[in-house]
């Protein structure tokens, strides 16, 4: 196990080379770049830009050399900590980033708890009582959660809530509190408003693994292990949570490694609605703008948590089911 983890986090850092290589390929796909856009606006301003002047602003934001010279400038500073400087903010991406990212991590962390919780208790359900009242309503209440777009459903719960409640789900903060310094009553006021992002972000998520959870237990169930252990007189409870759920569990696992990443970027649309401080509207802003470095190193981000979360699912399917092994065997 040990030298599986070693040996993954070996090839982790190989592809994360590659995928920075690629993200900062993808980011300079559109043509022209910030420069080119800045000096366009202000042209269309009155302002008048000689080729000296143009020079300059070229050397400024670091765009005056080639691909591979700005690819290896700004990878060789990324290792330092160093993500760049945002053109469209003028501060540097780490700054911006520091003020975004922890609120991200404590959204995205909070709707994945909530939808592993909901999801997983709701499909054991559904399959052990299939066909029956609860079953069709989870199962209706699931396909809706996977019809309904998340940016809607924030835009529904918005209106129900102003207009019987004369409250604002918006933000994460109260007034007073949004520019304010971190305290006790601070944390209070954000833990209030968590509730309604993670129900419009993880409600896709939470219907989806619903029907995972379920279909995957229904195949287990109808196994002849299940149908002996039952003929022996295994207890009920003692049979199903301590063999066809272990199993069952492994497709739910395994998509940790995705989980992750949807759920940062897949709230872009609904943080923008929302109007919630996170990377998701900042990641939208820089790829309009061609902010490279600001986009860049969220898009990269992103693939990091996508190499953490598989690392993170390889490991919990060897805990959750102990015929996994990632070792070579002896022959």
């Amino acid at each position: 196990m040990w030298n599986y983890a070693l040996r993954r986090l070996v090839y982790m850092f190989v592809t994360l080379w590659v995928l920075s290589f690629v993200v900062f390929v993808i980011i300079q796909l559109p043509p022209g770049d910030y420069l080119s856009s800045y000096i366009a606006s202000r042209q269309a301003q009155g302002d008048s830009f000689d080729d000296a002047a143009i020079a300059a602003l070229r050397r400024q934001y670091g765009l005056d050399g080639p691909f591979i010279y700005q690819y290896w400038k700004w990878i060789t500073n990324f290792l330092q900590g160093d993500m760049g400087r945002s053109f469209e903010w003028n501060q540097p991406v780490t700054t911006l980033l520091g003020e975004r990212l922890p609120l991200t991590v404590v959204l995205s962390v909070s709707t994945l708890v909530l939808t592993y919780a909901i999801a997983i208790p709701i499909g054991v359900y559904s399959a052990l009582k299939q066909y029956s009242i609860g079953d069709y309503v989870f199962s209706t209440i699931g396909f809706i959660g996977l019809a309904i777009p998340n940016f809607m459903l924030a835009l529904i719960l918005m209106y129900l809530f102003f207009k019987y409640f004369g409250l604002s789900v918006g933000g994460l903060f109260s007034d007073e509190y949004a520019t304010a310094p971190w305290s006790l009553a601070k944390v209070g006021d954000l833990i209030n408003h968590l509730w309604i992002p993670m129900i419009v972000i993880g409600t896709a998520g939470t219907a989806g693994l619903i029907r995972i959870m379920r279909g995957s237990l229904l195949d287990e169930l109808g196994k002849q292990y299940v149908v002996t252990a039952r003929a022996k007189g295994v207890r009920e409870r003692r049979l199903i949570f301590r063999y066809p759920v272990r199993i069952a569990i492994n497709p739910i696992v395994s998509t940790i490694g995705w989980q992750l990443p949807n759920i940062v970027s897949g709230e872009t649309i609904v943080a923008i609605v929302l109007s919630l401080p996170t990377t998701g509207p900042l990641l939208f802003r820089a790829l309009l703008s061609q902010d490279m470095y600001l986009a860049g190193s969220i898009v990269l981000m992103l693939g990091v948590l996508t190499l953490i979360g598989t690392f993170i699912s390889d490991v919990l399917l060897v805990i959750v089911d102990p015929r996994i092994s990632f070792e070579k065997k002896a022959q």
